[in-house]
């Protein structure tokens, strides 16, 4: 069995650009004030929802492992 992952958008962050959407477009969604959220913030870990936070142009999207609270990204120094 896979990671389950946390995913928050910190929208005080958040400029809208939309590009979490474009990479993941069944992970994320615009509201109307154009500010990003996860569809679902408890979800099985895959490869569009990290590139949709690596991609993020200010860094908004935090990524955890449910379990342990473990970054995934970004990364911890």
């Amino acid at each position: 069995m896979g990671d389950r992952w946390h995913i928050e958008v910190d929208r005080s962050v958040c400029i809208g650009s939309g590009m979490c959407v474009s990479h993941a477009p069944d992970g994320f969604a615009l509201d109307s004030a154009r500010q990003s959220h996860p569809q679902t913030a408890d979800t099985d870990a895959n490869e569009q929802l990290l590139a949709a936070a690596e991609n993020c142009p200010v860094e908004a999207i935090a990524i955890r492992v449910l379990e342990s609270g473990e970054p995934v990204f970004p990364p911890e120094d």
